[in-house]
């Protein structure tokens, strides 16, 4: 049997800084290996397997793994031919210390016990799915923010790693509770339209797919969002295209479009009643403003 390999976090925290976030293409070179930090691994690309404390375990985008210190592990992708078959995974390593500074800021006692659990190595292996893109737009936020540091970097680093202890400790709590998992399945169709605005979206479609009565998902919009489910679906829409009308040079009728408007006349109706402006003043105005 091959020695397992230790990595220390003194080859990584440089700086003073306590954190360190990477972008790793797996490969089979890697040894077999612990560390004396804490980290956190999401899935980018591809498929392969985790080797972890003797078992095997067949991952895909979009699991992101805790490893606890010590634990001997090792990702692998499906296949030696790694251009045909990537793995690529978002490494985020944490300073025991780092976590007990962080554990520090957060005045909710639940989050304080999980942070501090994560830093005395009581919170065991295991990992989640990333059922609404949040974790990975943390990874990427977090990735850029190390590679590319700014002023107040290590703040807003400290802010990014808060939100993900939030985000892991909801998701590992969701299944404790009737009322967790209702709000985390409420959670999980808003994300739906996010990503579906494009598609004719109806609350009969949602309710089919929740498994939810059309009266009982007006109520959760109600209570939930203090807007009508046509109010919310218009918001998100609108937000959509404000977004696009900054980052993009489409024409309007292909940003209509894009959000879910075949008819650009309600769009324009639309966009102008929540926005103040038209499309158009609503661009060159966030244009100007970057000059």
């Amino acid at each position: 049997m091959n020695p397992i390999h230790t990595l220390k976090g003194e080859y990584f925290f440089l700086h003073d800084r306590n954190v360190f976030v990477n972008r790793a293409s797996e490969d089979f070179e890697a040894p077999v290996h612990d560390h004396d930090f804490i980290e956190f691994a999401f899935v980018a690309e591809g498929t392969g397997f985790h080797h972890i404390g003797g078992q095997v375990h067949p991952i895909h985008k979009g699991q992101l793994f805790h490893i606890p210190i010590g634990v001997p592990h090792v990702f692998r992708p499906a296949s030696a031919d790694v251009a045909k078959h990537p793995l690529t995974v978002y490494n985020c390593v944490l300073s025991p210390a780092l976590l007990g500074r962080l554990a520090g800021f957060v005045s909710d006692a639940k989050l304080e016990r999980f942070i501090s659990d994560l830093r005395d190595g009581v919170a065991p292996y295991f990992y989640l799915s990333d059922a609404d893109d949040s974790l990975e737009r943390l990874m990427l936020a977090m990735h850029r923010e190390f590679s590319m540091p700014r002023d107040a970097s290590s703040v807003y680093l400290d802010t990014l790693l808060i939100q993900l202890l939030i985000v892991v400790g909801r998701l590992k709590g969701s299944s404790s509770s009737v009322a967790s998992r209702k709000l985390t399945h409420f959670d999980h169709l808003l994300s739906y339209m996010e990503q579906n605005l494009d598609k004719e979206l109806s609350l009969a479609h949602l309710a089919q797919i929740s498994r939810w009565s059309e009266r009982h998902l007006q109520r959760l919009f109600q209570r939930h969002t203090e807007q009508s489910f046509k109010a919310c679906l218009q918001a998100l829409r609108i937000r959509k295209s404000c977004q696009l009308l900054r980052t993009t040079t489409w024409k309007i009728a292909a940003i209509a479009e894009t959000v879910g408007y075949r008819d650009q006349a309600s769009f324009l109706s639309v966009f102008r009643r929540i926005a103040g402006m038209t499309p158009s003043e609503y661009r060159k105005t966030k244009t100007s403003s970057t000059l």
